[in-house]
């Protein structure tokens, strides 16, 4: 078969699972290109055996594995979570800033390799195809980028496995265990089989992370955790860096059946898709953090802060990290954490988080302050001027309309003109 384009040396983005493994031969196939395989551990811990034989037996002539975890939660998860972004109330994002930063190595990678290509195994009707190549056009925009879901003819998994048996390609989906999942240390995602009914209740042995709520522990378990400038530090009084502390958080929110989460989302390209994820870790970092800004925070800065939240979280979703709008959006959130810095203690209880205490040297509640006595911050007779101040607006428009109808907007309804003689 002729190439379909000049192409030389591509690198993929390659995680070993059922449609990147298939890509490799496919690539070699149909651009008559070199394959280098690069895989990024962002925590997906057991997926990652055997993979550089995998990859090679494909076809690939070479493979990268770069440990990004920390990066990952120190440039990525951390920002996210301090801007308070969810996206559509439900979804902390952990595939989505994920491939940004999958795709700025990826294309590091290609710039080492003299490759003129790049190639990502997102379907043509997901968001991810959106956030690889939109990162690859911010970052290096002369690459070519391939995504062979747009041009194969493999239409569903079932075509995949067989390709994969045709082409001799080790894989471990099976059309019995259908779900297309995405796992980091901050979260699993799970997506396809029968799900895609979303009357369907998720079934429990599809849940990995997290344990059955009605199966977990009958005595609650409290949780201490120390931020710094909106940055978690430490567990329980105990130090520990940003990958222990996720994992931590991942074991004890997982024990207590904490972090999951069914939504029907609306996907970036026009359709909607259902998705259950599990996130211990990140639902209690995120509960926590919330709760330390409520103490800490201005209600200026926290009300301003709500809508950036959302904002963030539709840059997130939609593949544009690489902008200079979130860029100045993490400047603001940054000086919002300037203070944020304190204790949250949590109870955690068979799928619950609820707040037990919070404390902060920032702390901008006063109980002195907010007391019924008598004191000299706050004179209650001050209140009688500070009302009528605010409520003038509402008292001017009364008196107007009382002016013109003589009647009050509390008084009721006027039957007078229904009165039959």
């Amino acid at each position: 078969m002729s190439p379909k384009k000049s192409v030389s040396k591509v690198v993929l983005a390659y995680s070993g699972g059922l449609d990147t493994s298939c890509i490799v031969p496919w690539l070699v196939e149909n651009y008559q290109c070199e394959v280098v395989c690069f895989c990024a551990n962002l925590g997906q811990e057991e997926e990652l055996s055997g993979l550089e034989a995998k990859a090679l037996a494909s076809g690939a002539s070479k493979l990268y594995i770069e440990d990004l975890r920390e990066e990952f939660i120190t440039d990525y998860i951390y920002p996210t979570m301090m801007a308070g972004a969810i996206y559509e109330r439900e979804y902390l994002l952990g595939t989505s800033f994920a491939r940004p930063l999958i795709a700025k190595k990826m294309v590091e990678i290609a710039e080492l390799e003299g490759a003129d290509a790049v190639a990502h195994g997102a379907t043509g009707k997901g968001n991810d195809q959106v956030r690889f190549e939109l990162t690859v056009m911010a970052l290096n925009p002369k690459l070519k980028i391939i995504a062979p879901w747009r041009e194969w003819s493999i239409r569903s998994r079932e075509d995949a496995l067989k390709y994969a048996a045709a082409h001799n390609v080790p894989v471990t989906a099976t059309l019995k265990s259908i779900y297309s999942r995405d796992r980091n240390l901050w979260h699993l995602s799970h997506e396809g089989g029968g799900l895609e009914d979303p009357w369907n209740e998720p079934k429990e042995e599809m849940f990995q992370l997290t344990v059955n709520p009605k199966q977990a522990p009958d005595e609650a378990e409290y949780v201490e955790i120390h931020f710094e400038q909106g940055v978690p530090k430490r567990i329980n009084g105990v130090a520990m860096g940003p990958i222990s502390l996720i994992a931590k958080l991942n074991e004890i929110g997982g024990k207590h059946g904490v972090g999951r989460t069914d939504i029907v989302e609306n996907r970036l390209v026009g359709m909607k898709s259902r998705g259950v994820y599990e996130t211990p870790g990140g639902t209690i970092l995120y509960r926590a953090h919330e709760w330390l800004e409520q103490i800490c925070l201005d209600k200026q800065s926290l009300q301003y802060k709500q809508m950036i939240g959302l904002k963030y979280a539709e840059l997130v979703y939609n593949g544009q990290w690489f902008t200079p709008l979130r860029r100045a959006l993490d400047a603001f959130v940054a000086v919002t954490q300037e203070h944020v810095t304190g204790d949250v203690r949590l109870q955690l209880y068979k799928g619950s988080i609820t707040l037990v205490g919070r404390k902060s040297p920032f702390s901008l509640y006063r109980e002195d302050y907010a007391t019924f006595g008598e004191e000299d911050v706050y004179n209650q007779k001050d209140a009688e001027g500070f009302i009528k101040l605010f409520g003038l607006p509402m008292k001017v428009a009364a008196m107007l309309g009382i002016e013109g109808s003589g009647r009050g907007k509390g008084a009721g309804p006027d039957y007078s003109a229904f009165k039959r003689d």
